[in-house]
């Protein structure tokens, strides 16, 4: 029978140990670096439906232009949330994107109250359509926001638990933002009646 000595007993748990550890690491890695993609491509979801209600809001805009020209200070503001989030959408800047939106809302909501003013704004077929078209929008954002916040939840979670935080820190894997409404008046879905 084939007896092996301590010494090479010890060897080969060493062995075990280094090659479970190794496999362990490159396991809580792979799994972080899912999770930062994960939260990549959330952003990236939450970019596009923003940048489509950036898009839709000019045309409305200017339909409603033709009927409230004394509005002016509202496409202004457009203008500005605009601009806010064409740079946040360029450096990635969660939090300054989510400003620009609050930003956004609160104009369109200023907006929709114009509406009521002009009867006629109501019964036009443009209108009425770019109307559905953003509540559809500001669904999809309301959906991919939710799936954004789970995503940088558990993304947040892996990398601060021990032992995956020794890990995180290792190769330098970052808390990511969440995309957070500050405006008390952003809570608020803007309200679309006709």
């Amino acid at each position: 029978m084939f007896l092996l000595s301590t010494g090479a007993i010890i060897g080969i748990v060493t062995a075990v140990v280094v090659v479970l550890l190794i496999f362990w690491l490159i396991g809580v890695y792979n799994k972080l670096v899912e999770l930062r993609n994960k939260v990549r491509n959330g952003w990236s979801q939450i970019d596009v439906q923003l940048k489509r209600r950036f898009d839709l809001i000019p045309n409305l805009a200017e339909t409603v232009k033709g009927y409230a020209s004394m509005e002016k200070e509202i496409f202004d503001q457009f203008a500005k949330a605009r601009g806010l989030y064409a740079q946040a959408a360029q450096t990635g800047n969660v939090e300054q994107a989510a400003e620009a939106n609050a930003t956004l809302g609160g104009t369109l909501s200023r907006l929709l109250m114009v509406q009521e003013r002009y009867p006629e704004l109501k019964a036009n077929t443009n209108f009425q359509d770019m109307m559905r078209q953003l509540k559809d929008t500001e669904d999809k954002i309301s959906f991919t926001r939710q799936f954004y916040n789970d995503t940088v939840l558990a993304y947040n979670n892996k990398i601060e638990v021990f032992p995956n935080n020794i890990v995180a820190s290792m190769f330098k894997f970052e808390a990511a933002q969440f995309f957070e409404v500050k405006d008390e008046a952003q809570r608020e879905v803007p309200r679309v009646k006709f």
